[in-house]
């Protein structure tokens, strides 16, 4: 389907398919894609699929932070598995076109996915907020069963945000298009070809999304604005230096998280020009989930000591 074609016409609003129309129709540009999202995906859900084997089967790795982190690792696989495949299909076979029911249930576990991140990333903020402030109570206050109701109050949490904006959105009815100008099924470009009223649920998804961004980072801050007095109250450099290098892998994941999700949600004209969300979307769904693994193993030297030890488990193991 090319983008200059006519949009297909259905009187009897009964429309229950749509087509995605992806980033571009050129050939060589689409091979590119393909190459490129191929990669990412591959080494997105080695390197977190790494973390998450380590984090089960290394004793040195059971403290609360490695189990975020296992936490982090999962929806990190599953928020990409849920965008990108899907898009690789598309290209590989040229069938655009996807069911209205798989539509709304990628548009489901995306969202889901996205939102429960941004509250597990405020969790570990306060992880890292505990053990930098309250080292000597940190494995009393971050037993295994506060670990476990914090994650699930992040599953949760996600999981009442996006039931309002989803509950309106399977109410929206597509009688003039069913053309997706997108690479993914989205709350916007659906909105945007919907013959409803979709004012309220605009302003709906509008809101959920800024108030999960401004709950989840003021948690942040407020976390990091403790840490950092705490470290300046240290009497050496040396412990200072090293109580911030704890952080600095999750404090870089944030930035990169909530820097590309501020971009979309608050520039003026990124909300005009969909070529650029769509690029910042690509950038989310494929290149976030890759960098995340390499920023936690690169910087964490139990991280490195462990998948070390696995290897070395490997080798022995195969030359038996």
């Amino acid at each position: 389907m090319q983008t200059g074609q006519k949009p297909l016409v259905v009187k009897n609003c009964t429309v229950k398919t749509s087509i995605l129309l992806g980033l571009t129709d050129d050939p060589d540009l689409q091979v590119l894609i393909f190459v490129f999202l191929f990669l990412t995906y591959t080494l997105s859900v080695t390197g977190n699929l790494t973390i998450l084997t380590l984090t089960f089967v290394d004793p040195h790795l059971k403290t609360a932070m490695y189990f975020f982190l296992q936490n982090f690792s999962f929806l990190e696989i599953s928020f990409t598995t849920a965008c990108i495949p899907r898009y690789l299909y598309d290209i590989a076979t040229g069938d655009k076109v996807i069911a209205y029911k798989a539509c709304v249930v990628q548009v489901f576990f995306t969202d889901l996915f996205a939102v429960t991140e941004f509250f597990l990333l405020a969790a570990m903020s306060y992880d890292r907020n505990v053990a930098i402030c309250k080292p000597l109570h940190y494995v009393t206050i971050m037993s295994s069963r506060v670990c476990k109701r914090l994650v699930f109050c992040c599953w949760l949490a996600g999981l009442l945000v996006i039931t309002s904006p989803l509950s309106l959105a399977l109410n929206l009815k597509f009688c003039d298009s069913n053309i997706v100008d997108h690479f993914l099924c989205d709350s916007s470009p659906l909105m945007k070809i919907s013959c409803s009223d979709t004012w309220f649920m605009e302003q709906t998804v509008l809101v959920c999304a800024l108030l999960t961004l401004i709950v989840t980072l003021v948690c942040i801050v407020l976390s990091y604005a403790y840490i950092t007095k705490t470290i300046l109250g240290f009497p050496s450099a040396q412990q200072r230096k090293k109580a911030f290098s704890t952080c600095s892998s999750h404090m870089i994941v944030v930035s990169i998280t909530y820097g590309t999700c501020m971009f979309i949600y608050m520039n003026p004209a990124s909300k005009e020009e969909v070529t650029i969300n769509k690029v910042v979307s690509l950038l989310i769904s494929s290149i976030s989930p890759t960098l995340n693994p390499f920023i936690y193993t690169l910087r964490n030297k139990q991280v490195k000591k462990a998948f070390k030890n696995s290897i070395k488990r490997i080798v022995s193991f195969l030359k038996k």
